[in-house]
Order: structure tokens, then sequence, then C-alpha cells
């Protein structure tokens, strides 16, 4: 009899995380490790893909273990990663031919600018829905191919191998037999044509990027390959594979055009289903895909906030005034009222709807009584803030996803005083699921689609559950001032040419 179990890798910016989900969906047993960060120059950061791959292994077998199975009873796996980080490696050894360029990282700025005076932005945007940003994989492709010694020779010789961070894992798992991605992480590349589905030539030339590089591209709930059996323990299909926030809103049951959802990690990122039709954002939004089954998109407007959790982590490593990240909530409940304290978190620049990679964080209304507590609100404030610009940009967007409750997910929607504070500034409903993890419940339930444990997106959709509601409760004079006040920090903080 088969066990039903999945195995669901969450490759994330700071830690792997493996997390055994049960054929109704809910979480078993969970690892997880962080693995180091590097920052060899200011706006640059990167990963050691070996020490990915290697908490990634050790996380998808403590999770077997702690659950009590055999690797032979995992049905599945799905996985689900940081999205647009970058790696390249060796065909013939797996071996990386330089650090992972991670998503954050800001170091082609300048050639990113020199492609937006090129006057082919609105081309590119065309294409795959997304801005000229540092952000996305193929300007970092470009990078490593122009920097690190012999690689450009070694990929026009088909020697070398693209990936982003669940193409690379999925490399490992099978030992190099599959080089595949799905099309939401190819949807995030700066390469990948969203509309034609498929990498464009046309782009590739332009960036100067060999085709030789690049993954098949499939649907998110496909038959990726099986494991090695010397890897695991034993030859496990892969049945699932989408970018961390399509996951989330595919964990979400974000499944009807208009549902939006915000998951709040290391960043912030809300996505809304607009269903077949690729919407072109008036507001520098990106048009994305959401997830790809049967060979259709479905397709989303998704704003991005680099600078979420970060921030919570900024205070607890860089200024040393928390030992955890719950003890924000109630600093920011005793906080001075009277103080009017805001942080532009643009530690790494600011994305959307600002798309400002030159920019630095601030801070504003410092007083001398400004303490921890109110740096800590000030923290949590940002991000809500953060997250009402999206969803304004998008009902500027798409009126069809005007009203739409937010359903919120990831480590920071554990502080009701922060679900509270989002509710209030964005004058509407924030519905927090039971499951806090739909990041890995998402790859979980694409894996256990294409592995036959779930029967159809209905039943996906119906096992849905509301952990609590958060209604508004401030008042409409009051959330204008803060608004404005944001708004203000914001426009002091934004760089000048």
């Amino acid at each position: 009899m088969m066990s039903n179990h999945i195995l669901a890798i969450d490759q994330g910016t700071t830690s792997s995380r493996a997390i055994i989900f049960d054929g109704n969906g809910y979480p078993v047993a969970t690892d997880q490790k962080e693995f180091e960060q590097f920052y060899p120059k200011s706006g640059w950061v990167e990963h050691d893909p070996r020490e990915i791959w290697q908490t990634t292994l050790a996380t998808a077998t403590g999770a077997i273990g702690k659950a009590g199975l055999n690797p032979s009873d995992i049905t599945a796996i799905g996985i689900t990663n940081q999205r647009e980080t970058t790696i390249i490696w060796d065909r013939e050894t797996g071996d990386p031919v330089y650090k992972a360029i991670v998503w954050q990282d800001r170091r082609t700025a300048a050639y990113c600018d020199k492609l937006r005076a090129d006057g082919v932005g609105d081309m590119i945007n065309a294409k795959t829905g997304l801005l000229i940003d540092p952000y996305f994989s193929a300007t970092k492709i470009a990078w490593i191919l122009d920097n690190v010694d012999g690689a450009r020779a070694k990929a026009e010789a088909g020697k070398l191998a693209f990936g982003t961070v669940d193409c690379f894992i999925l490399w490992h798992l099978t030992k190099g037999s599959e080089h595949k991605t799905d099309a939401t992480n190819a949807s995030r590349t700066m390469i990948y044509n969203i509309h034609e589905g498929c990498w464009d030539n046309e782009l590739l030339q332009l960036l100067n990027i060999p085709a030789s590089l690049l993954p098949e591209v499939c649907d998110s709930s496909a038959e990726f390959g099986v494991t090695d059996k010397a890897v695991l323990g034993a030859a496990i299909p892969v049945c699932g594979i989408a970018g961390d926030q399509q996951a989330a809103t595919f964990g979400q049951g974000c499944f009807k055009p208009g549902m939006t959802k915000s998951t709040y990690g290391t960043g912030c990122f809300a996505v809304m289903n607009t269903g077949s039709t690729a919407v072109k954002s008036t507001n520098r939004l990106l048009t994305t895909i959401a997830y790809q089954l049967d060979g259709k998109p479905t397709y989303a407007l998704e704003g991005s906030i680099f600078i979420a959790g970060a921030a919570v982590q900024w205070l607890r490593d860089g200024l040393g005034i928390i030992k955890s990240a719950s003890e924000t909530g109630n600093m920011a409940e005793r906080a001075d009222k009277e103080q009017e304290v805001y942080l532009v978190p643009a530690f790494t620049g600011l994305g959307a709807p600002y798309w400002d990679a030159d920019c630095r964080g601030a801070m504003f209304g410092l007083t001398r009584n400004t303490g921890p507590n109110e740096l800590a609100r000030a923290v949590l404030e940002a991000v809500c803030y953060q997250t009402g610009d999206l969803i304004d940009a998008m009902k500027a967007d798409w009126s069809a996803g005007s009203d739409t409750t937010l359903r919120v997910d990831g480590g920071m929607v554990a502080s009701d005083w922060t679900m509270q504070f989002l509710a209030d500034i964005l004058d509407a409903q924030v519905d927090r699921p039971k499951v806090l993890e739909t990041t890995a419940l998402g790859a979980a339930y694409l894996a256990g689609l294409k592995a036959g444990i779930y029967s159809d997106m209905q039943s996906l959709a119906d096992s849905w559950q509301l952990d609590r509601t958060f209604s508004p409760q401030m008042g409409a004079r009051q959330r204008q001032r803060k608004i404005s006040g944001w708004r203000d920090a914001v426009e002091r903080t934004l760089s000048r040419d």
C-alpha cells in the first residue's frame, strides 16, 4: 500500500527546510538548517551552492527520519525554492563555477541601466512580463560568464549548465540525469517568453547567453525525474516544482482570478491570480506565471518587496536588540504611541512599485526617546506599508481584484500585532490559514496532483482552513496620516539621478 506521504523541499534564502505532508495535506515532520550568507561587496549577496545542496539533503533525510518513515514510504517529492538566484555549474562534475548570486544581489545595476538606456525595456517587458532589474537571473548569468575565468568558453562549448535553485537541486537528486525547471521559475529569469512558453532567442542574443546552458521547461506539476537511489535511500519521483511565491499561491488555494496572497519571509511578495489573462501592469508590477498545468499557464500580477523578515534579522544580528523574531510583536505593542518612526528598509534597494536599485535604507522620526521598542515597531510597520503599496498598484492595474481578501502566510504572520496593523493599513480583511507553511504545502500539492494523491484542484481549494481573520479597526484619518508619513519617508529615500 502507498503511504501517500509527500516530501516537500523548501529551499529558501536563509535556510533549507524539508516538510513531510500526509495525504490530507497536514505536516507530519519538519527539519530545517540555516546556511551562511556572503556579502563580499556592498550590494552583493551570495550563497555557496554546495552548502545549499548539503543542507537540502540533510533536512530531507532528517524530516523522513523524524516522521518515522523509510525513504521508500515517500510517494513523491515537491520542490519549492528561492527564485531568481543563479547558479552555473560544470555538467561533468556538478561543481559550481562561482557562488550562487542571490536574488537580492545588485551587482548588475549598471548593466541594467545600460539596457534601459539602449531602449530595450519595453521589448523585454512585453516578452517576459518583467522590468529590467538586477533582481532577475539573466544579468546574473551574463555577469558570471563575463567575470569567471574560462566560463564563457566552457558555456559556448556546452560544458556548463545554468539553473535556478530548484534546477540545481533536481540535478543533484538525480545525480545529473535531469536538467529541468518549471514555468514559474523560468518566468523569473528575464529570458523566458511567458506568452509563447519558451526561452526567447532574441533575448538570449541580446544578453549573449548561450542556449546550451538552459534547462528544459516543464509544467509545475510534471514528471521531473526520479531520485538516484543512493541519494535518499530510494528511487522517489519528483512530481512538482514551483518558485516559492507561486508555490505559496498554490498552497493558499488562490485558484480563481482575483484571489490574492502575500507571503512574509526574507522578502514580502504579493501575488494576484489573473487567470488566463496576462495583465500588463501600468504601475510597475510584474506579470508572471502563477502556475502551469497541462501546458496551460495561469498568470498573475506580482509585487516584490526585497526586505521583510530580513529587517527582523537585522534587529537580531545587526543591532542585537532582540534574541528571536517572536519578541517583536510584544515590543511593538509597548512602543511609545506618540512617536512616528518610519523605517524604509531599502538595504538592497527598493522593489515594486519603485524599482530603485540604488537607494539605501533610512529611518525617519527618531527622537531622544526612541529605543528598541520603537525600532521593532517601525520594522513591522514597514512591511505593512510596503504591502499597501503593492495592493494599491494591483487595484489600479486590475479592478477585478479590488475587493479581494488578502490571504497571508510565512513566518511573520504568526504575529497578531503585525497582522492587525496590516488589516488596518490595507483597510481590508486579512485571513491567516491554519497551515502557515503554505509555500511547502503548495509544492506538496503540485507533487500530489501528479502522483495521484489529490484528485483535482477543487479538492485542494476545499481543504484550505482558516485560523483567524483580522478586520480593520483603525479610523480613516489615522490610516491616511500614517500612510502619508510613510510615502514622505519613501520619497526622501529614493535615489536622485
